[in-house]
């Protein structure tokens, strides 16, 4: 059975995604389906850089402006509603495009990714976070019961902390073992995965051009507008990097200077996560700006050749 078409244009925070994403499913017959994690809320806009209505130059883009901020969001609920997406573009003929950097989103979908369901209800995990308000400190735990991912997991990142240990309780195994099992796994897919990527001094002075943009562009005003609807300060909405620096200024707990700058690093720190992450995916193909002169059109006209050898377009 032929595999069905899935193009991916991921890339690190600030490489040019999003203007690219529109004219290469112009040539192809795309629609795009956002792979970010914060785009996916209403009312979220300047944080995540959310592109408008009138910058989709009329094209479908799925995920975007779709759940409340009260909602969870989820790479399990991201799979669930990218397929479905995916199913609706090819009965129309079109191509699902894939476009963001949210990259463990992107290799759940194309990877057909397999969750471990969750039994007990979240009890445990409930318990775990109890104990972290308590201030005991889970990370070490982790050490103890997941040195591999605990290797991976900043400190920091309790989410992803209790996560992993949930997983353990739940299954038995640790979480590092399920991930490299289906990390070994091929596409179901006739798949075309590009990372859009800059030169690095470029990149960082892009992103730190975006941060100070998002400051001037009313980032302050939109958190506290939705701080002001109801929405709680520990919202899952508000873990993404902007908004939770900003969380924390409205705290009193950071400067208007040291928030920016918290956001500026933050985001460098992030894109080269990104970089870490696609680098060790299989299927990745890079596209380098500064080996195309920074020139769209050879940028266009690399992924336009790779497609038509694969047989996408």
């Amino acid at each position: 059975m032929k595999k069905k078409p899935v193009v991916v244009l991921t890339g690190p925070t600030g490489a040019g995604k999003t203007k690219l994403s529109i004219e290469l499913a112009k040539r192809i017959g795309a629609s795009i389906i956002s792979a970010d994690s914060v785009q996916v809320y209403k009312g979220l806009d300047i944080g995540s850089d959310k592109i408008s209505p009138k910058d989709m130059d009329e094209i479908d883009h799925y995920l975007v402006d779709i759940l409340d901020p009260l909602e969870k969001f989820d790479v399990t609920l991201f799979k669930e509603l990218a397929e479905e997406a995916f199913s609706k573009i090819w009965k129309e003929g079109r191509i699902p495009l894939l476009v963001g950097g949210t990259a463990f989103y992107i290799r759940a979908v194309v990877y057909d990714t397999e969750f471990e369901k969750e039994s007990g209800g979240g009890i445990y995990r409930k318990e775990l976070e109890e104990r972290l308000k308590n201030g005991e400190d889970l990370y070490e735990e982790l050490k103890r019961s997941d040195q591999r991912s605990a290797e991976k997991i900043h400190p920091n990142n309790t989410k992803r902390i209790i996560r992993a240990l949930e997983f353990y309780h739940e299954n038995g195994y640790p979480i590092s073992e399920h991930n490299e099992a289906q990390r070994k796994k091929k596409s179901p897919y006739n798949l075309a995965y590009f990372v859009l990527n800059d030169d690095r001094q470029r990149l960082y002075e892009k992103i730190n051009d975006r941060a100070q943009k998002m400051i001037e562009r009313g980032l302050e005003d939109e958190v506290r507008g939705l701080l002001e609807k109801g929405i709680p300060k520990d919202s899952h909405c508000f873990n993404s990097i902007g908004y939770s620096e900003m969380v924390k200024y409205m705290e009193g707990g950071l400067s208007m200077e040291e928030t920016l700058r918290t956001i500026k690093q933050n985001t460098r720190h992030f894109a080269k996560r990104q970089l870490t992450w696609f680098r060790k995916e299989e299927d990745a193909v890079f596209i380098n700006k500064n080996e195309l002169n920074f020139d769209d059109e050879k940028i266009l006209g690399t992924m336009m050749d790779m497609l038509i050898k694969k047989g996408i377009v």
